[in-house]
């Protein structure tokens, strides 16, 4: 007879199957545990080894993939364990999270205390919630619908749930946009200007979840982004700036969870969006921040009035919580940069601190307004003379020359790849452009293959205003697999509004 222990034990087996961050189990639907236990296929399991719990999801196996004295576990889940292939892992039931109670109150018009937030954002990070109560959580704060008080509160919960970063300089810039513009590569160029400076500038970002590239898939063409914490300090310390990617280092670890579940649901919070970018970056140490926010009818800031009720939000939570916070209100009707996808940008961004003259100017006078609104946030510039001195750098090659510097100590300096194939697409008719969907160019980017093939995407030549003749070419897709190309050419004859020429 089996004591309790060894009776909820299963031998760990390696089956490949990659479910992102989410923990899965595959355990034979048929095993003595399931029969005991009474798990079914969706049960969340609380799974214990070497001194490290998860939480995760059971796949009830109907066929050989497993045996009866086996559990397959995921990537992710064995990373976060710690176990190998033979090695024994622990199984009991979960018991039932207390915090989800809060976020019953929330859909019935109560307001979140902040030591609720606190438990909710506690649990979410140690993967308590399943994804029917995070997409719960997350469809409760949606739209308008958290007060000031509670998105302040929410940041604060989202920073303590994960590792901070600190640093012996008094003044850490950094910048954020919020999205929805295809291309709009600007932080390389930011940060080599703010560095350039001599000021301290930890920019780690995000691969990309939904969009053609993300900076940190950008900059990995051209060098090393996992980085480790202290291999990050080591690079600041010794260039006065990085460009890592930031998910290897826990920062707000709950974020990266909430905005994969508001993906999915194609759910957008206000609040959410606040307390995301400003956990972040207090997390990373940051003293002085530039958001850039895009408005247009097909990026995620659709009007001005949105885009002003958002700066509120930014500087008054920024404030509560010491961080000194201006935002940079842009043009999102349109692509910024020729290029979207990982490598295309990655030469615009390098076409651009190279000061060549085919550089997109469009991207290095944005580049340039949001490093000098850092500069003069910290009394480096005048008022209204930032842009001309971080145009300086960029004309003089010093800010070429540190975004090299920093690459190198990052382990690498690379020239970007360009994609084996390429299809142009060129205008049916003569006209002037007049309108561009941003989400449907860059799910033909996407579908050519980026940002996981990186050389794929768009080069994008059809600005707004832009005159055409009938074969002039608009843009030129890039993919490295005919089957991609297929792909994106199928999704490009389906649709009608991709650019509207009249």
């Amino acid at each position: 007879m089996h004591d309790h222990r060894s009776y909820n034990q299963l031998k760990v087996k390696s089956i490949g199957i990659d479910t992102y961050k989410e923990h899965a189990i595959y355990m034979r639907i048929d095993c003595e545990i399931c029969n005991s236990e009474g798990f079914t296929s969706l049960t969340r399991l609380q799974v214990s080894a070497n001194g490290q719990t998860i939480v995760a999801t059971l796949m009830a196996v109907l066929s050989n993939l497993v045996r009866h004295d086996e559990a397959g576990l995921s990537p992710e889940a064995m990373k976060k364990l710690g176990v190998r292939e033979g090695d024994i892992i622990n199984i009991h039931h979960l018991k039932p999270v207390r915090s989800f109670a809060y976020v019953r109150g929330k859909m019935y018009d109560k307001f979140f205390l902040e030591d609720q937030l606190m438990q909710i954002i506690q649990d979410v990070a140690k993967g308590q919630y399943s994804n029917i109560e995070l997409a719960a959580f997350v469809t409760a704060c949606a739209g308008d619908n958290l007060s000031l008080p509670e998105i302040t509160a929410l940041t604060r919960a989202m920073v303590s749930a994960g590792s901070s970063l600190s640093w012996s300089s008094p003044v850490v810039l950094d910048k954020h946009s919020v999205g929805g513009l295809p291309g709009n590569r600007t932080s390389p160029i930011v940060v080599s200007i703010v560095a350039a400076a001599g000021f301290t500038i930890p920019k780690t970002s995000s691969r990309s979840i939904t969009s053609p590239a993300g900076t940190a898939d950008t900059m990995e063409v051209i060098t090393r982004v996992d980085l480790g914490i202290e291999s990050i300090k080591n690079v600041v310390y010794n260039t006065g700036g990085c460009l890592a990617w930031g998910g290897a280092m826990e920062l707000s670890p709950a974020d990266d969870i909430l905005i994969a579940v508001e993906k999915a649901l194609d759910i957008e919070s206000e609040g959410q969006l606040v307390a995301s970018v400003l956990s972040k970056k207090a997390a990373a140490g940051s003293t002085h921040v530039v958001i850039d926010m895009p408005v247009g009818s097909t990026a995620k800031v659709r009007s001005h009035d949105d885009a002003k009720r958002l700066k509120q939000y930014f500087h008054e939570v920024g404030e509560s919580i010491g961080l000194n916070v201006d935002t940079y209100i842009s043009d999102g009707s349109q692509p910024v940069g020729v290029g979207i996808g990982p490598a295309l940008e990655a030469r615009d961004v390098l076409s651009v601190l190279k000061n060549e003259t085919e550089a997109p100017a469009d991207l290095k006078h944005k580049s340039a307004a949001l490093a000098g609104l850092m500069l003069e946030m910290v009394n480096y510039s005048e008022k209204g003379k930032g842009k001309a001195d971080a145009l300086q750098f960029i004309e003089n090659g010093k800010a070429y020359e540190k975004f090299k510097t920093i690459c190198l100590a990052q382990g690498a300096f690379r020239e970007p790849p360009l994609a084996q194939y390429q299809f142009d697409v060129s205008s049916t008719k003569a006209g002037v452009i007049t309108e561009i969907n941003n989400r449907n160019l860059a799910k033909v980017a996407k579908l050519a293959g980026a940002p996981k093939s990186p050389a794929a995407g768009i080069e994008f030549f059809a600005p707004i205003g832009k005159k055409v003749n009938a074969g002039d070419l608009l843009f030129r897709i890039h993919s490295e697999s005919t089957g991609e190309m297929a792909y994106s050419k199928e999704y490009l004859a389906s649709i009608e509004d991709l650019i509207t020429i009249q």
